[in-house]
């Protein structure tokens, strides 16, 4: 039995929890709450005639459902737990919060009861890569390893296995961290650009939302930092700060196409199964986490079986000599750069999706320098495409197909022996699907019925 964990949920027994959204990691969470006696509301917007079974479940458990357009009108409650997705400013939760209330998360619960030592990984680009690289490399050194957060199985109702010398690396959106009041004691931002301005007020509110993951550390904490983002480059933590660099100038650098930590090698870039320059990255951000935890040997095992994460340069197939790629992760101008430099021949480009109203000048010269025809489909096609067009010269053949899969097809039906076609949208998934995994898998259904 673990003592934080118990003392958390029995301190919550018999007082009104709101749980505002009822997604995936949501609903263990109601569970639990059931589970030691509290008074449940489960609040989302969809409406009841679409609900799933598992939402249902957890009306017959004991949860009143409160859902539909109105989901946040008539809300009482002493505690709230937020949906990552729903910004600590929305006008209802701060109503809730002046009447009141205390508004935590999932999140910023597990944090508090988590028994075991504590890793966490944020940042624009390369965030599921980085902190899999840091759950493989613990688990290849002999360690037991809980992987979560913003990927894979919420940890909250796993706490009860887990065992002090365990460890919990977990990813942290800037949603799950607008509001969190606790650090890990190893902290990690791969880089920071523009993303989400749908959902932040601005940029600056996104990373001061990105800050939190290393805030609340005191000074035996670990922040490791990006040397060559511009942003990243200027933040210092509370307690240890280090720094990676491609251009040579952190404690995790490379040198003629090494890895090395202060001049010594650790592994050659060479050796690293998964393609392209930011994994690279990845990889010396994930080394400068596990020092002193993990050998090198242990590292450059990984490195050369690490296949890579779904939906993130993923190799779908070779048809007639064309090779077709999956890169839904790609859903900023900034995450798509990084996929259009891991090769070396010119492209062919998917592009387009929902618009997050973020800029896309930057992604223009990259097209014009690695694409060669470029698809494109959803609300931010024609702000790629002008963003193409600006550059005056190098330009693609550009064809605006509507919707995604459209552009799909004819990139296919365009496609020669030799080419590569690329899907990464530089946008998010949600003006035709419900999240990037969805839209991969979709990508992935299309090529293979070829």
């Amino acid at each position: 039995m673990n003592t934080s964990f118990e003392t958390y949920f029995e301190s919550l027994r018999g007082q009104r929890i709101a749980v505002l959204g009822l997604g995936v990691s949501n609903r263990p969470l109601v569970r639990l709450l059931l589970e030691f006696g509290c008074d449940v509301m489960g609040c989302d917007k969809t409406p009841r005639e679409n609900l799933d079974r598992e939402v249902l479940d957890l009306e017959s458990l004991g949860c009143r459902l409160h859902v539909g357009e109105d989901y946040l009108s008539g809300v009482e409650a002493d505690v709230v737990f937020r949906t990552p997705g729903m910004h600590p400013g929305n006008p209802a939760i701060q109503a809730l919060r002046d009447r009141g209330a205390r508004v935590t998360s999932e999140m910023e619960a597990f944090f508090e009861v988590c028994p075991c030592h504590l890793m966490a990984v944020t940042g624009s680009d390369g965030k599921t890569t980085t902190t899999t690289l840091i759950s493989e490399m613990l688990k290849a050194a002999g360690y037991t390893v809980w992987l979560g957060g913003n990927i894979g199985t919420p940890l909250l109702p796993l706490v009860r296995r887990m065992k002090p010398e365990d460890y919990a690396v977990v990813e942290l959106s800037s949603f799950q961290l607008m509001d969190m009041e606790r650090s890990p004691a190893r902290a990690l931002i791969t880089n920071l650009a523009p993303n989400h301005l749908d959902i932040h007020r601005d940029m600056e509110e996104y990373v001061q939302a990105k800050k939190n993951i290393y805030r609340f550390q005191d000074e035996t904490g670990l922040l490791v930092l990006n040397a060559d983002n511009p942003i990243t480059a200027g933040l210092r933590g509370n307690g240890k700060t280090v720094f990676f660099s491609r251009r040579g100038q952190g404690h995790i650098h490379v040198e003629n196409d090494i890895i090395c930590r202060d001049g010594t090698a650790v592994l050659n870039t060479s050796d690293i199964l998964i393609p392209g320059v930011h994994n690279v990255e990845n990889y010396m951000a994930a080394i400068a986490m596990v020092e002193g935890l993990v050998g090198d040997d242990t590292v450059r095992t990984v490195a050369r079986t690490f296949g890579g994460v779904e939906h993130r340069i993923e190799l779908v197939r070779i048809k007639d000599g064309v090779k077709f790629y999956n890169d839904s992760i790609a859903s900023s101008p900034s995450r798509t750069i990084a996929g259009l430099r891991s090769f070396g021949e010119k492209v062919i480009l998917i592009a387009g999706g929902y618009d997050k109203h973020i800029p896309y000048d930057v992604l223009g010269p990259e097209i014009c320098a690695h694409v060669k025809k470029l698809y494109l489909g959803g609300a931010t096609g024609p702000k790629i495409r002008a963003a193409v067009e600006a550059c005056g010269e190098n330009i693609p053949e550009i064809f605006d197909c509507g919707n995604f899969e459209s552009a799909v097809r004819a990139a296919a039906a365009g496609a020669e022996p030799g080419d590569v076609v690329l899907m990464s949208p530089a946008s998010a998934a949600f003006d035709q699907f419900k999240n990037f995994m969805v839209r991969g898998e979709f990508f992935k259904r299309i090529v293979k019925e070829l």
